[in-house]
């Protein structure tokens, strides 16, 4: 019997778009934002932030000496403000507070800096979550099984009672190793109810 459900945070709960987040820093030539996409985005430093490896101020520092300093600016933005503004999934929140008022246990296990309390605290939903764990504080990520562990560990959660949503089948994949059911996020949400149903949670259609 589902008792927990366990929410990712970017593109489950709110918006972490690339492209997005690039316009907000005011980047718009295709150059530099393919040039932003790679040293930025998708570098060492980004992923060494989420495990908590380094800091927000530290990666953009060892981004800077490899990028342009016109680029620098811009850098520091994504950054450390690319949750500016927060905006919210369409239909998360209804669903989350459905789910805390038919007394389900909700958390948040997301892969994020150590920043993420700052911002965390503006997320609409956050006010229904029971607990969150954030893998830069404990050194891990996922999809590693430690993760998954801690988080059962963290709040007495029994893995057989907990539903997992994320947005990357390989992180529900690792939580189906641990025992935890879950469903992959396509921003579908009468696909993800359907699911949850599936699983004996009681939610609307």
């Amino acid at each position: 019997m589902i008792k927990n459900i366990l929410f990712d945070m970017g593109n489950v709960v709110i918006r972490f778009d690339r492209g997005l987040i690039m316009d907000h820093a005011g980047v718009t030539d295709p150059a530099d934002r393919a040039l932003l996409l790679r040293e930025v985005f998708l570098s060492l430093e980004w992923a060494r932030m989420d495990r908590g490896t380094v800091t927000d101020e530290e990666a953009v520092e060892i981004v800077c000496r490899r990028i342009p300093e016109r680029l620098h600016d811009a850098a520091r933005k994504i950054i450390t403000f690319w949750d500016r503004p927060i905006v919210e999934i369409p239909g998360v929140y209804e669903l989350i507070e459905e789910l805390k008022e038919n007394g389900y246990r909700i958390y948040l296990l997301s892969n994020a800096s150590t920043r993420q309390p700052e911002y965390w605290q503006r997320v609409p939903a956050a006010k229904f979550f029971d607990g969150t764990l954030v893998s830069a504080f404990h050194k891990l990520i996922k999809p590693m099984p430690e993760i998954y562990e801690l988080m059962l560990k963290t709040f007495s959660l029994k893995a057989e009672e907990c539903f997992f949503i994320d947005d990357s089948a390989y992180n529900v994949d690792a939580a189906s190793l641990c025992g935890i059911q879950g469903a992959v996020f396509f921003e579908d949400m009468t696909r993800l109810r359907g699911e949850l149903r599936a699983a004996g949670v009681w939610v609307k259609a």
